[in-house]
Formats: C-alpha cells, structure tokens, sequence
C-alpha cells in the first residue's frame, strides 16, 4: 500500500506540472493570436484535450476527485471563456498570476499580513468533531437503516469538501497572498431553490457556468422569448451542461486501473437530479416574475420557505445523487484510503520512534 501511495503521489505532481505547463501555453498562444476569434480556440483545443486526460494518471478519491474536477470543469471553462476574450484569463497577465488563476479557483487580490490566514468559526470544529463521532458507524452500516448511511455519506462529503477548501485557502493566503472563492455559503439555511444554487451551494461553479452556458443561451433565447422569460431555458441548459460535468467526474472517480479508459456507465439518477431541480428553479424564477409582473408581493414565510427548500433538496439528494456516488464505490474508496494513510503513520512514527531510541541509547 506504501508503494501505491507513493506512486500515486508521484503521479499527482506529474499531472499538475503538465497542467501548469499547458496552461503556460495557452498564455503564450493568447500574445501571438488575438481574440475572439476561431484562431485562438483551435489553438488552445489541443490544451482542453490534455486536460481532460490528464486525470486519468490519479485513481484515489481523496486526490483524483478534486483534480478531476478542477482541470476537467474549471480551468478547461476559464480556458474556453479565454479563447474568446472573456472571463477572468488575459494573456497581458504576470505569468506568476495567469498559472494560479487557471488552475485554482482564486481571486487576485493581496492580503495584508494581518490577514493572512481565513477564519475559522465554531460551527466547523463542531461539525468536524460531529463526523469524527459519525464515522465508527461505517463498520455497523450493515445494520443501519440505508437512509441513514446516505445521511453520513452525504454529511462526509461536505464537511470533507469544507476541509479541504479550508486547508488549501490557509496555504494559497499564506504562500501565494491570493484569496480562495468560497465554495459554499451555509447551503443549509437556503430559503429558496435560487438561493442554494445561486448564491450558497457550489458557488465557484455557478460563477464558471454563467459566463459559459447561460449567459450564452439568455442571449440566443431572447430573440425568441423576450428579456423576461429568456433565464427560463438558460437555466435549463445550465443544469443539463452541470449534470453532464457530474457524470465526467464520476468516471474518473470510479475507475479503478490507472491510466485506462474504462466502460462509461451514466447515473442516469444523478442526471434525473439536476434536470429536476433545473425544472423545479425555472418554474420558481417564471412564478416570481409572474408575481411581479402583477404587482403582487406575496410570499411565503422565511421559515416556511426554508424547511421546504431544505427538506426537498436532502430528499433529492438522498434519493438521486448520493445513490450515485455509491454505485461508484466512492465512499468504500476513500475509507480505504484514509485507512492507507492511517497505516502510514503508523509506520512513519514507528521508525521515527525506534530511530529516536537508538539515537538516545547511543547518547546515553
């Protein structure tokens, strides 16, 4: 296992070095061919490629999962949005800038040393210590009720991702001075279906789809529909454009042999979940809008709204997506994995310990 864990670790910087030099040639490509044009898009294609086969070199879950879905949604979105002289990339960028913005989801801006580390509230050491008292039951789940054992997936999955985020915003701060987007907003206290997808729950994604899908379609539906009704079908096709991005970082999470394409099997109920609630978001912005439109300000009560807001994304998820992820082995994956690391440690500190005493003896 100690082998395996060094191979995928050599593997993973062989994966981001490649990724930073690809990205270094797309800055190169935007000095030499100017905007806007086919040009510059045929151009960095090849790059797109590289990108979206890069992954498959890491198997694990704890290190595959977020670079698959990093190089494979956000930096090939920044890098077509790039091809056509939009988006956060310019080729007139310091290289030291254009490299980090490509490949993390970051903003530039300095950071006075004051402030050089993110802020840790209390609702997380909670949470963590919560899923660290959660987690022995994995070994019981056998005898748990299956609702319930989607109930910790669901809960290691995001308290997970918020550990991560938390640790990568402490070093990028503290090495790079640069500000990590947020990833999540407390999704649980959403109220409405626009307000967990656009403004709490995967926001770095949100800000990614809407210069590149519905930005797009609003402006192709409103020589059709009209500036008002135009977000109904952009939405939509952000939500079908999402659920196809899940599906691809599904596959590269379930594969199991380094390096190979595998059978591509869909999740047809992970895409049943997006398109759901893609519908489900329409016909609430359409609602609203025509509200509106009669001069009505009624709604419901904030507290109303949020547990049916809560209530019908958990049960969504419970029954959509989370089914998903466990036909794709993720979770016995990454239990595997943290058992490796475990195990690791357990052998560093049993050499360092023994170097210790021998050092100590031959002091004595």
């Amino acid at each position: 296992m100690r082998h395996l864990m060094e191979g995928e670790a050599l593997n993973l910087i062989m994966v981001w070095t490649t990724a930073a030099a690809t990205v270094c040639y797309c800055r190169t490509i935007g000095n030499f061919i100017p905007k806007g044009g086919s040009s510059r898009f045929a151009a960095i294609f090849p790059a797109i490629v590289i990108l979206l086969l890069l992954p498959l070199r890491v198997t694990s879950v704890h290190l595959g999962g977020p670079t698959a879905f990093i190089l494979c949604w956000l930096t090939t979105f920044k890098l077509l949005l790039f091809s056509f002289g939009k988006g956060p990339l310019h080729h007139l960028l310091p290289l030291r800038q254009f490299v980090p913005l490509s490949l993390f989801p970051i903003k530039l801006q300095n950071y006075p040393p004051e402030i050089q580390r993110p802020s840790l509230n209390y609702a997380f050491p909670t949470a963590i210590v919560v899923l660290a008292t959660l987690i022995p039951l994995y070994t019981a789940k056998q005898s748990l009720h299956p609702k319930f054992v989607l109930f910790l997936y669901s809960l290691h999955m995001y308290i997970g991702l918020e550990f991560i985020f938390f640790v990568f915003s402490f070093f990028t701060r503290k090495f790079l001075g640069v500000q990590l987007e947020p990833q999540f907003d407390q999704p649980y206290l959403s109220t409405s279906l626009q307000d967990f997808w656009g403004r709490r729950w995967n926001i770095v994604v949100h800000k990614v789809l809407q210069p590149t899908v519905y930005q797009p379609v609003v402006t192709a539906a409103t020589r059709l529909l009209g500036t008002r009704w135009a977000p109904l079908p952009a939405i939509l096709a952000t939500f079908a454009v999402s659920a196809a991005m899940h599906e691809l970082v599904f596959y590269y999470i379930k594969r199991e042999r380094r390096g190979a394409w595998e059978p591509w099997e869909p999740s047809w109920d992970a895409i049943c979940f997006f398109m759901l609630h893609g519908t489900c978001l329409a016909f609430e912005v359409a609602v609203k809008k025509w509200l509106r439109a009669r001069g009505s300000k009624w709604r419901l009560p904030g507290v109303v709204s949020w547990i049916l807001t809560v209530a019908f994304v958990y049960e969504t998820a419970l029954r959509l997506f989370f089914p998903a992820l466990a036909r794709c082995r993720v979770y016995e994956k990454a239990m595997g994995e943290l058992n490796a690391v475990v195990e690791f440690g357990k052998e560093v500190y049993g050499v360092l310990r023994f170097a210790c005493f021998h050092v100590t003896r031959n002091v004595e």
